[in-house]
């Protein structure tokens, strides 16, 4: 027998918008819970260092999120780690979300599941592709490394690595230019060990005995295709929104973003969306930040209209 909650707001996902949410809500005498499939701190956790986040020079993102997530224990917001949402009725108003061991009910829903690495299928075979420098890079010290992706995540992941004492790194990007912020750039730029290959695929691999040897690099404008010797690869090119349980429920983009409006919420009422998951042109911590609040500041005038009515 599930144990069954009934709650002001159920927040699905526990990444830095989640939490901020619940942190907001819980401010305002409202009873949430959040329901995370993994560990509180999303995305976030498996970054190594942080420098544009406020009050803070520089700071490890697993750090962070551990910082936000004793704010939110302290408020007294009830906290489901590693548990998957199986079931859900987000219509009318009173919505349930069912996981392995609660039903809760609640005429709020924040949908805050973030996103997660987008894959490269032709290399799912190979063992020593990841996903995670900081969950993987330390057993590639003294060996070569590719990366994929030339965005700002791809160049603080290579400079992480190197840090790992990684032998070299080879930065390989499918368009003729990077997209990654100078600065980041030009601080990748000053070490020799670090080679940027634009114009570039990880056309196949090169296994032996199951494990990787190295790599076939196309060169896209030129047809011109090398093999050079690597350990591992580290691919970072996007990321991909979790919102497969609400394709048939909320309205999303092509993409599979949720569409909102300026109060964060969905085209249900009483069903609100902050974070990564959002469609918007920017994605960063402090943007995940400020849609969690409006999200849970939303929440509570929708309650609050909710409340008035039933009098």
């Amino acid at each position: 027998m599930k144990t069954k909650k009934k709650v002001d707001i159920i927040i699905i996902g526990g990444g830095i918008a989640g939490m901020t949410a619940a942190i907001y809500a819980a401010r305002a005498n409202l009873k949430a819970v959040i329901i995370e499939r993994h560990v509180c701190g999303g995305l976030v956790n498996s970054t190594y260092v942080i420098e544009n986040f406020p009050s803070y020079v520089s700071i490890n993102g697993m750090k962070l999120m551990e910082k936000v997530h004793e704010q939110v224990l302290h408020l007294g917001v009830d906290v489901e780690q590693v548990a998957e949402v199986e079931g859900l009725h987000l219509k009318g108003n009173q919505k349930t979300v069912e996981t392995d061991e609660c039903l809760y009910k609640a005429p709020v829903v924040i949908l805050a599941t973030g996103c997660d690495p987008i894959r490269l299928p032709h290399l799912d075979h190979c063992e020593q592709v990841h996903y995670c420098a900081i969950c993987d890079g330390p057993a590639y010290k003294g060996k070569p490394v590719i990366v994929v992706g030339g965005g700002n995540s791809s160049f603080d992941e290579t400079l992480y690595l190197l840090s790992l004492g990684i032998e070299n790194i080879s930065i390989v990007e499918l368009l003729d230019r990077c997209m990654a912020d100078q600065m980041t750039q030009d601080q990748v730029s000053t070490h020799n060990n670090i080679e940027v290959c634009v114009n570039t695929q990880v056309k196949d691999v090169i296994l032996e005995n199951g494990r990787l040897t190295s790599a076939l690099l196309e060169n896209t404008y030129t047809g011109v295709t090398r093999q050079i010797p690597v350990g591992g690869i580290f691919v970072f090119i996007g990321q991909k929104p979790n919102t497969e349980q609400f394709a048939n429920i909320i309205e999303l983009t092509e993409q599979g973003f949720i569409l909102t409006d300026k109060e964060m919420q969905t085209n249900l009422p009483g069903v609100f969306a902050a974070g990564d998951v959002v469609e918007k042109r920017y994605r960063q911590i402090p943007t995940a930040m400020g849609d969690g609040a409006v999200a849970a500041l939303a929440a509570g005038a929708y309650l609050r209209n909710m409340n008035n009515q039933a009098k």
